[in-house]
């Protein structure tokens, strides 16, 4: 092969490079708009969703129904609105990065986000079950003291704790289940642990409130026989 035939190659080569470059320009600008529309579309509608949260004032009803305690143990701050602000924000930056993945042709891109998206609607419900566990946990765990404390039960306090560990086992295993996370081990733990569960709470009536059951059962019976 000759020099003029190299050259002519290689100055063939590098026009084709320059229009592909200059052929995707478009494309790339097209990309680009699209996700700095969805950066500012995400900070204005995270910011709206942060606010009309923090309007509704949910904070103070969730510290009111003792959920603050725990996220403090947890060194978490409650903060309602700036979670669902940032999560909201996220979700719509994702959903605009793979409109502009789309438009690039990165398709590889486009199916781990598409994958992503989709998760984050679990990743909602399975953060309402862990909150709806924890309010009912907390009213579960007065309901039952002040029964077995009306009863005159001595062992009021753990049989509170021991029905909000209960609830709250089965609100984490339901939030993991939500998850798609070890659903297997999750259900046989879940089986496991409330069975543990249910003689530990029977041994704990049996011993405590044995005199209790004592006094109703007399009770009972000298009703019968005085009819």
């Amino acid at each position: 092969m000759s020099l003029g035939n190299t050259a002519d190659i290689l100055v063939a080569s590098f026009q084709q490079l320059w229009i592909d470059f200059v052929g995707f320009l478009p494309t790339f600008f097209s990309a680009l708009i699209v996700f700095i529309i969805g950066l500012i579309v995400a900070a204005a509608v995270g910011q709206l969703v942060e606010k009309v949260i923090g309007a509704l004032k949910l904070d103070g009803f969730l510290a009111r129904a003792g959920l603050e305690n725990p996220m403090r143990r947890a060194g978490l701050r409650l903060n309602v609105g700036r979670f669902l602000g940032r999560l909201t924000y996220w979700f719509i930056l994702i959903a605009f990065f793979l409109a502009a993945s789309d438009i690039l042709g990165f398709y590889t891109v486009s199916s781990f986000l598409q994958a992503v998206l989709l998760f984050v609607p679990q990743l909602i419900v399975a953060i309402l079950i862990l909150l709806v566990t924890v309010l009912a946990a907390n009213f579960l765990r007065g309901v039952v003291m002040a029964s077995a404390k009306s009863g005159g039960l001595e062992t009021a306090n753990f049989l509170g704790a021991l029905a909000w560990w209960a609830l709250i086992i089965f609100g984490v295993s339901a939030a993991m289940l939500q998850l798609h996370i070890a659903t297997a081990l999750i259900q046989a733990l879940m089986t496991a642990i409330f069975a543990m569960v249910a003689l530990a709470g029977g041994i704990a009536f049996g011993l405590g409130g044995k005199e209790y059951a004592e006094h109703l059962l007399k009770k009972f019976r000298n009703q019968v026989e005085h009819r």
